[in-house]
């Protein structure tokens, strides 16, 4: 029986995986991606001792070396966790397994438009992820949704196969790191579009353009939205953690939830900058968290 359960698989779960098997811990991860979300990212220049390298290649340097210690990982999704005494019980598909303890590292996912035609033409020329699915636009047009720094690397990434990219924000200026801004800026296949929001993506078979609230129409082959994350904090809620109001694990700054024997690292907590470095951070830190909580039973 393993002692400690990771739900998630990402950065952060994978990073507590390999602490919690340093403490000689029985360690099981379980996720539906492994590697995480990170794996979607086209390159990360922020990792410390990686001055360059793709997102797939750091979340799977991270998965094998979680591997090597010895931690089990098991691919799948976690359907629900019930509390049972000082235990927990974990359902996975036709599975179950107990642990003394637990460490939520479920990450985020997509943010969506909520506009029409966005359910209609998903995967019909609607997208998430430009990493994922930049290249079945090779010289076509396509618009960029979003103003973070992760929606200007994104538009990077389009721009590599499209032969035009809108970036399309709703405020006056995007919010990206400097030299991802200045990326951009000298890309002549990007045109950004401030102070606009989509309110209607249409088309027949697939994508063929949106409407604006500006009035104005793009034609286009396809759409990415990158409009921020929401927490995958399901759950934890059911277990009776506490969770800030968009929805965010609270945890302490040793990662403690306010569930005994519950821990909780990376995107899905309430810690203000998520980063991939921050939630490796935090994983190492719930292990080590879990050692002395499991140390005391």
């Amino acid at each position: 029986m393993p002692k400690l359960i990771i739900i998630g698989s990402g950065v952060a779960g994978l990073s507590a995986a390999i602490y919690a098997r340093r403490f000689e811990i029985d360690t099981l991860v379980i996720g539906d991606l492994p590697g995480g979300t990170i794996t979607q990212t086209h390159l990360v220049e922020n990792y410390p001792g990686f001055k360059s390298l793709s997102g797939i290649e750091l979340g799977d340097n991270i998965l094998d070396h979680a591997k090597l210690l010895g931690a089990e990982i098991k691919i799948g999704t976690v359907k629900d966790v019930v509390k049972e005494g000082n235990q927990f019980r974990v359902f996975i598909e036709n599975e179950e397994y107990l642990a003394d303890a637990l460490i939520i590292a479920t990450g985020t996912k997509h943010r969506e438009l909520n506009v029409l035609g966005e359910e209609k033409f998903k995967n019909k020329g609607v997208s998430y992820c430009a990493t994922c699915d930049a290249p079945l636009y090779k010289n076509k047009i396509v618009a960029l949704v979003g103003g973070s720094d992760s929606a200007v690397k994104e538009s990077l990434i389009a721009a590599e196969h499209a032969k035009k990219v809108y970036l399309i924000y709703r405020g006056e200026q995007v919010r990206a790191e400097p030299i991802n801004r200045r990326r951009m800026e000298a890309n002549p296949k990007i045109e950004l579009i401030t102070k606009a929001n989509i309110v209607e993506i249409y088309g027949e078979n697939t994508v063929k353009g949106v409407k604006l609230d500006t009035g104005k129409n793009l034609p286009l082959d396809g759409v990415f939205i990158e409009v921020g994350r929401l927490p995958r904090s399901e759950l934890a809620q059911k277990l009776g953690c506490e969770l800030n109001e968009i929805g965010e694990i609270k945890i302490d700054r040793y990662t403690h939830t306010n569930i005994p024997g519950v821990f909780a690292a990376g995107d899905v907590t309430d810690t203000h900058w998520k980063q991939a470095v921050t939630g490796a951070g935090e994983g190492a830190h719930a292990a080590h968290e879990a050692f002395e909580y499991l140390s005391k039973l």
